[in-house]
C-alpha cells in the first residue's frame, strides 16, 4: 500500500510518499480500507515534533479516517463491508489503516466519506471545547478564532446551537471573515490588525468574551486574556504559531478568569461520552442545523502541499486527502 511517513522532524519536505506491506487485524482490530483522510493541525505539530505526546519515528500521521472495513480480527464485532469512520492515533496518511473495533462509528446514510471524516475530530473538538470544557452557559459571549477553519466552522454554529449570546469570529482575511459570518458569527474580527482586542471589547460593550477558543498561541493568546471577561475562560487547544506566551497564574485572580487545556485523546478514553456527543452530533447535522465545509480534496501525495497551505493561513474549512 501507499503511505505518506516522516522519518525526521521538520517542515512538510519531510512527508515522503512510501510503499509498505498491508497491516493485518489482530483481536477487536479491523482493517479499513480508507477513502477520506482528515487534515488538522495535529498532524503539523506530530510532523515538525511538537505533539502534545511524543511521535516516535518512522511514523505515519493522519488520526481522522473514512472508509469500508475489509478485514476483521478474530474478536471484532463488525461486518466487513460496513462503511465507517474512526479516530486512531496514527496511520491514516495510508490507502489502508488498522482500528480498534470497538472505537467505530457506522457512517449513516445519507452521508459520504468526505463528509463523514470532515466531522469526528473537528466536530468533537469543537463540541467539548464550549460544552465540557468551556462550560457555556446561555446568553454568554464567545469569542472564536480562527472562525473560518475546520474547528472553527463547527464551533461557531455549535456555540449558536447551545444558545450563546453574541459570537465574536477572528480570522485572517475578509474571505475567511464572509465564511464565519455566513457560519452564524454576529461579529466578524481580523486578528493581522492591530487593535483587533479592543474590537472584541466593543462588540461585548466593553465587558469581553465570556468563553474563548484559543490555538494560536503566543501574541494571539496574550491579547486574547486582555479581552477576556470577568469569570472568563481561554480553552486552548494548540499553539498553531509554534510561540509560548509567559503567564503568571496569579494575573488570573483580580478577575476570576480560568485558563483551561483541552486535548481530544482525553475525551476518547471516555466512550459513554464520546458516543453520545458523537450521535448528538450526528442528529444536528442530519437536521441540517451544522453544515461541513470542505475547505479542499487533494490526491494523498500532495499531503506536503496541503500541510504547508494550512501552516500559512492560505485554507479554510475541512482539508481532505484522498489516497
Amino acid at each position: 500500500m501507499k503511505a505518506i511517513q516522516l522519518k525526521e522532524y521538520g517542515g512538510p519536505d519531510v512527508l515522503k510518499l512510501v510503499e509498505m506491506d498491508v497491516p493485518e487485524p489482530r483481536g477487536h482490530e479491523v482493517l479499513i480500507q480508507i477513502r477520506s483522510i482528515g487534515v488538522n493541525y495535529a498532524d503539523t505539530a506530530r510532523r515538525e515534533g511538537q505533539y502534545v505526546v511524543k511521535t516516535p519515528l518512522p511514523f505515519i500521521p493522519g488520526a481522522e479516517v473514512a472508509g469500508v472495513v475489509k478485514a476483521v480480527g478474530e474478536k471484532a464485532d463488525i461486518v466487513p463491508g460496513t462503511r465507517v469512520v474512526a479516530l486512531i492515533e496514527s496511520g491514516g496518511y495510508s490507502e489502508f489503516a488498522i482500528a480498534d473495533s470497538r472505537g467505530l462509528i457506522p457512517i449513516p446514510e445519507g452521508l459520504d466519506f468526505h463528509e463523514a471524516a470532515a466531522l469526528p475530530l473537528q466536530g468533537l473538538s469543537a463540541y467539548h471545547i464550549l460544552k465540557t470544557m468551556g462550560r457555556l452557559q446561555k446568553g454568554e459571549n464567545v469569542l472564536v478564532h480562527a472562525a473560518a477553519g475546520g474547528v472553527g466552522t463547527l464551533a461557531v454554529q455549535l456555540a449558536r446551537i447551545f444558545g450563546a449570546g453574541k459570537i465574536i469570529a477572528t480570522a485572517s482575511s475578509e474571505q475567511k471573515l464572509r465564511l464565519a459570518g455566513d457560519m452564524g458569527a454576529d461579529v466578524l474580527v481580523d486578528y493581522t490588525e492591530s487593535g483587533w482586542e479592543e474590537k472584541v471589547r466593543e462588540a461585548t460593550e466593553g465587558k469581553g468574551a465570556d468563553l474563548a477558543l484559543e490555538m494560536a498561541g503566543g501574541e494571539v493568546f496574550a491579547k486574547t486574556m486582555k479581552c477576556l471577561a470577568p469569570f472568563g475562560r481561554v480553552v486552548v487547544y494548540g499553539v498553531a504559531s509554534g510561540e509560548q506566551y509567559r503567564m503568571y497564574p496569579s494575573s488570573l485572580m483580580a478577575r476570576n478568569q480560568s485558563v483551561i487545556g483541552f486535548f481530544l485523546p482525553q475525551i476518547m478514553k471516555m466512550p459513554e461520552l464520546l458516543h453520545t456527543s458523537m450521535k448528538e452530533l450526528l442528529g444536528y447535522l442530519a437536521e441540517g442545523k451544522l453544515k461541513l465545509t470542505v475547505g479542499g480534496i487533494y490526491p494523498l501525495e500532495e499531503a506536503p502541499f496541503v500541510h504547508e497551505q494550512m501552516q500559512g493561513r492560505k485554507t479554510s474549512g475541512k482539508l481532505i486527502l484522498t489516497p
